[in-house]
């Protein structure tokens, strides 16, 4: 296919894209008005391009919000659980298990990971900081490895494969196309190996630093922490009572949800029904239901001003984390026909697909190595966290995985390798300008030290995943 004039306008705000992330500034600017040139260029009319540059808002905002809802319920219901205090007595009873630095380590891990599958890291962190990091630390587990412990297990195994909420493979998939529940899977998969690399290495390098629980130095770490503060209130008898309930009834009924949702994979083959929105609806339904009863619970007459207040915060909090993706995936949107012929109002005969052909244009020039292909895009993947989401450069390294995908590697394991380099970075484990910051100030200990110890853990285990990945998949 031959290249216009907006091809080239598309490919050039890309690389702009790009590099901006790569000195760590915003990209909403350039998406807005490369969104805005292109779509101005390409039907060569300005006013296509006001058109333009809304509708391609419009358009990724219809496709995401399914994900922001998600998680609005989830941050609301983790808002009705703290009014009853039963956040705190869901992973008291862990605390008992914490008899030394090495048991607190593989506590912390587990523990972590459970947890960020359903609640996502960045409302679940905090919580864990506040209630299992000290206990490590008096167990004899250094802060700073207890900071890595949260930050490789939450931040990233657990981000990086999102497999309950599904927010990321969604993103992945949608901008290249691409089955979610193979994306799904197969990011699993890697994140399970990045993550065990990275985990093991981060305890083999740090082990000799490991403390016994009658050690001095303990208590010093614990007196350094910052942000763990007692709630200081104990609540009325009414609340306790169910405090205790909705401790043992969530848990529960969350881990019915993955027993449910696994078993119909067992039994339906790959696809068993619970993919993608579908799943994500399923936990978010069950999550609106404990929203409800937790709030009446706690309430009572008051309950219907609650639920309102906390449905509130959680979309606050959904927009606040996600709402610069709306942008930069309608700009990613745009260069994938599936989508640009809403954003352009086109004829599906007469609309484009810029990135797949500029791709496409260029693989006469590319060598033809999975290896190479699969690198590149872990390296798209990595360069797109830089931005500290971890989420915006999803529609990017989806849509190119579409566009780079051959006889010998798939877009759907293209796909879950950019995810792993673009979570892994931006979610918040080597970078300092991300959620890693309320990690390290939970556990006080220096940002930029954090980030140089996980460092090689996690640049070791993308590499070693990545490998395996064309090997295996």
């Amino acid at each position: 296919m031959e290249l216009t004039m907006s091809h080239w306008i598309y490919g050039l705000f890309t690389l702009i894209i790009i590099f901006t992330m790569i000195f760590r500034k915003g990209v909403v600017l350039p998406t807005l008005l490369g969104t805005f040139l292109v779509a101005w260029i390409f039907n060569g009319s300005l006013i296509s391009g006001f058109v333009g540059v809304f509708n391609a808002n419009l358009v990724a905002a219809k496709e995401l919000f399914n994900i922001f809802l998600i998680i609005t319920f989830m941050v609301a219901l983790l808002r009705s659980l703290k009014d009853l205090g039963a956040d705190t007595r869901m992973i008291q009873p862990i605390q008992k298990v914490m008899i030394n630095s090495h048991v607190s380590f593989l506590v912390l891990i587990g523990v972590t990971y459970l947890v960020s599958l359903f609640f996502w890291p960045t409302p679940a962190v905090p919580l864990i900081c506040a209630l299992l990091v000290p206990a490590a630390i008096r167990a004899g587990l250094p802060a700073m490895v207890a900071a890595m412990a949260v930050a490789l297990a939450g931040q990233g195994m657990a981000l990086s494969s999102d497999y309950i909420i599904q927010v990321a493979p969604e993103l992945s998939a949608k901008a290249g196309g691409i089955e979610t529940g193979a994306v799904m899977d197969q990011a699993l998969l890697l994140s399970v190996i990045t993550g065990f690399v990275a985990i093991s290495l981060a305890y083999f390098f740090n082990r000799k630093s490991f403390r016994s629980p009658s050690d001095p130095k303990n208590e010093q770490e614990f007196a350094n922490m910052q942000g763990f503060n007692d709630r200081g209130k104990e609540g009325t008898t009414h609340a306790q009572v169910w405090s205790k309930v909705f401790a043992v009834v969530v848990p529960l009924s969350m881990l019915a949800v993955m027993i449910y949702m696994v078993s119909t994979k067992l039994t339906s083959g790959r696809m068993g029904g619970f993919e993608g929105g579908n799943g994500a609806a399923f936990i978010g339904g069950v999550a609106v239901i404990l929203l409800l009863l937790a709030t009446i619970a706690f309430g009572k007459q008051k309950a219907l001003d609650y639920v309102g207040e906390h449905i509130t915060e959680g979309f606050i909090f959904a927009f606040k984390a996600m709402g610069p993706v709306i942008p930069i995936a309608g700009f990613f949107f745009l260069g994938s026909a599936d989508f640009a012929k809403d954003i352009l109002v086109l004829p599906a005969e007469d609309t484009p697909s810029l990135l797949f052909d500029l791709v496409q244009s260029s693989q006469g020039y590319l060598p033809q190595s999975a290896f190479l292909t699969a690198f590149s895009v872990l390296i798209i993947g990595i360069i797109t966290g830089l931005d500290g989401s971890g989420f915006s450069g999803l529609p990017l390294t989806g849509a190119l995985s579409a566009s780079l995908a051959n006889g010998t590697v798939d877009a759907s394991t293209l796909a879950a390798i950019g995810q792993m380099g673009s979570i892994w970075t931006g979610g918040g484990t080597i970078i300092a300008w991300s959620s890693l910051i309320a990690i390290a100030g939970f556990c006080g200990v220096p940002v930029m030290e954090l980030v140089r110890k996980n460092f090689l853990p996690v640049i070791i285990g993308l590499i070693t995943s990545t490998t395996l990945a064309l090997i295996l998949l």
